[in-house]
């Protein structure tokens, strides 16, 4: 089967399943699980930033990271297509009793500009504008990536106007491999920063929450109210940092793949138009007559599983688990149909 409707359908690796099975472990609502101290550690230096968090996902972190820059009656920035907005089951309402407003950026990215135009007046009428909130690479967007300059320029605008910067990084290490960019430089303009371990780097489980020391403990609290707190989370932290330290410089094979790809697509005829593909990820809209749910079924029946991303729209995404011979006969499928 060739399985590209996520990069969070990944079996852990043969290493990844010793590092797991051989990981010490205590409690860490008691705080002794040592695996955990050292994944939190590990994740907080590689971006020099001062604490981390260890959670069950990537929509606590980011649910986390809201509650926590915000309060009532406040007002998130972000780009309409934010999966803190679209996928995260309107948690910001739910949990932070905050309100959002959306900008129509460029396939998930906003600029400065944006959001100087968005922060709200001094008016009681208003919503007090508190937090932006960016995605990087943005998973509606296709996998698109920042240029680093407009992050920095967010963060300007930020520090002016007395604004968090919150960055949904769940597939940040696809961007940083894509661009060459250092972790650090992240950590050093971002209040914090939510990190998956369970889509392109492979882990079954988890995402980091990163910030100052002051913003992870208020955040532990919360997580604590989320129901977030795990006992024996050695275990899955453990899959982490074997994932860290060897799931990363790889991403490139998955953009290689993802890039061939979209070269076969680009000669089908069904295919009426392809975001471009940076990363892992590929989103492409089919012709009026060729109807979504046909093409989908028509895949499965040839062993290929790929979602439905919007009307008459496909998504695709690799990631470690696919290989040359899973795109040649992906190829072979869609030159067939």
């Amino acid at each position: 089967m060739v399985d590209l409707r996520s990069d969070t359908v990944t079996r852990p690796t043969p290493g990844m399943l010793e590092a797991i099975v051989s990981a010490e472990v205590g409690d860490d609502v008691f705080g002794d699980d040592p695996t955990v101290h050292l994944l939190e550690e590990k994740m907080a230096g590689l971006f020099g930033m001062e604490a981390a968090i260890f959670c069950p996902s990537g929509t606590m972190t980011n649910q986390i990271a809201v509650k926590v820059h915000t309060e009532p009656g406040h007002e998130v920035i972000c780009d309409e297509s934010s999966h803190i907005y679209r996928y995260e089951g309107g948690g910001i309402a739910f949990n932070s009793g905050v309100s959002v407003r959306l900008i129509h950026g460029d396939r998930g990215r906003i600029t400065s500009k944006d959001i100087q135009d968005n922060i709200n007046a001094n008016d009681v009428h208003q919503p007090v504008t508190s937090m932006v909130s960016i995605e990087n690479t943005c998973n509606k967007g296709g996998g698109s990536v920042y240029d680093f300059s407009a992050i920095e320029g967010i963060r300007k605008v930020c520090t002016r106007d007395g604004l968090m910067l919150h960055l949904d990084g769940a597939r940040l290490f696809n961007a940083i491999v894509k661009t060459g960019a250092h972790p650090v430089s992240f950590g050093k303009i971002c209040d914090s920063i939510s990190i998956c371990l369970s889509k392109g780097l492979g882990a079954p489980v988890g995402s980091v929450l990163i910030g100052k020391k002051e913003f992870i403990t208020k955040a532990r609290r919360i997580r604590k109210v989320m129901g977030g707190a795990m006992r024996q989370a050695g275990y899955l932290a453990a899959a982490g940092i074997y994932a860290t330290e060897n799931h990363v410089d790889r991403l490139k094979d998955d953009h290689t793949r993802a890039h061939e790809i979209e070269e076969v697509l680009g000669t089908m005829p069904y295919v009426q138009e392809i975001w471009p593909v940076e990363t892992n990820i590929i989103v492409f809209k089919l012709i009026s007559s060729f109807k979504q749910e046909v093409f989908i079924n028509k895949l499965a029946e040839k062993e290929v599983l790929v979602v439905g991303f919007g009307p008459q729209t496909i998504r695709m995404v690799t990631h470690l688990d696919i290989h040359d011979q899973d795109v040649e006969h992906l190829r072979t499928v869609l030159k067939k149909l």
